[in-house]
């Protein structure tokens, strides 16, 4: 009887992940993202995803002038091992538009995903690598569902799960306050398809 040795997966570290990108071994053709260190199909969008996050990107823009930076399917990098690309995240303004480097952990004020093919996956796998950097606020944009969730208040229980503590369900025609931002809210008709 033949024995195999354990079959592991090749974990990647935030450099290794970079070094494939300047080697030219991943391209921005490859769709891929860096999560707990391991490589991750990025989900292809369609017509409502696209047009749910262009309103979106645009909405916030127009309100945070100046006083935040908007990045729209842009890499945050965070302590895990990861570098997801959320479909919106606003990040602490900073005069260099985060040249230096991708926004971490303690830039971040709001982490987005616009969700229908990959909403389970939003749901568990981001919503648990979300709260365990820390995130504060955590939405996801249901286009199954035709509502926004939003989490707040990141926990791990006794099981070392992470999550969040609070979540809240608003629906399509709801005024949503930006976190952060209590005199500018996103009236959610804008967004939705």
């Amino acid at each position: 009887m033949a024995t195999f040795a354990a079959v592991t997966p090749k974990r990647f570290t935030i450099a290794d992940y970079h070094r494939l990108i300047e080697l030219g071994f991943l391209t921005e053709n490859d769709r891929v993202e860096l999560i707990r260190g391991e490589l991750m199909q990025m989900v292809a969008k369609g017509t409502a995803h696209t047009v749910c996050n262009t309103r979106l990107v645009t909405e916030l823009i127009i309100l945070l002038q100046g006083q935040a930076i908007v990045r729209g399917q842009e890499p945050i990098t965070l302590a895990t091992n990861s570098e997801p690309e959320p479909d919106l995240v606003i990040a602490r303004y900073r005069p260099d538009d985060y040249l230096a480097a991708h926004p971490q952990e303690a830039d971040i004020l709001l982490v987005a995903e616009v969700a229908d093919a990959t909403l389970k996956y939003d749901q568990e796998v981001k919503l648990s690598l979300y709260a365990e950097s820390g995130i504060s606020n955590y939405w996801i944009f249901n286009l199954v569902a035709s509502c926004l969730e939003v989490y707040t208040q990141p926990y791990q229980d006794l099981q070392g799960n992470f999550g969040y503590a609070s979540k809240q369900i608003f629906l399509p025609h709801a005024v949503v306050t930006l976190p952060g931002f209590p005199d500018l809210s996103v009236h959610l008709s804008k967004v939705f398809p």
